[in-house]
């Protein structure tokens, strides 16, 4: 960010950058469940993201809801 800039025009800049060059189709991105956008976190921390899937979308089919993890 140019130090003219306006804080304020962040947003949109960070949000143009991300669907313009990290548009990448993921399990977790599109949802609103906030169990399921944590795991992935949890597992992003250890691999990466393409690496991350199978194992993903393995746990989520037997830990549907924290309920069930716990």
């Amino acid at each position: 960010m140019q130090f003219n800039e306006k804080k304020s025009d962040f947003p949109t800049k960070i949000l143009t950058w991300h669907a313009e060059s990290n548009s990448r189709v993921l399990p977790w991105k599109l949802i609103n469940d906030p169990y399921k956008i944590w795991l992935s976190e949890i597992m992003l921390q250890q691999t990466k993201a393409n690496q991350v899937i199978p194992y993903y979308n393995k746990f989520i089919k037997r830990f549907p809801a924290i309920l069930l993890l716990a």
